[in-house]
């Protein structure tokens, strides 16, 4: 297992509130799958990230562009695999 960084970069904000229902309830059913490492926006507005656990980038690149957030526009998806270390 690998995790991968989802940066969900704002681009249309007159639509996050409209999809922010939708990309919420997304993210909880992944989390309760076990697929999401961790998540939050960025507190400057500016987007968000979502920490995704799976096997491959391709597997976690279908899984990030399933987002509601991705697949109307709202936030530009950048997706990349980190390596995690822990202090």
């Amino acid at each position: 297992m690998s995790y991968f960084a989802a940066i969900l970069l704002m681009e249309k904000p007159e639509l996050n509130a409209t999809y922010r229902a939708e990309h919420l309830d997304f993210l909880e059913k992944l989390e309760r799958e076990g697929k999401i490492f961790a998540k939050g926006p960025f507190t400057d507005g500016a987007g968000g990230l979502v920490i995704y656990k799976a096997d491959t980038l391709e597997e976690a690149r279908q899984l990030a562009e399933k987002d509601p957030y991705v697949v109307k526009g709202v936030r530009s998806l950048q997706l990349h695999e980190w390596g995690m270390v822990q202090v």
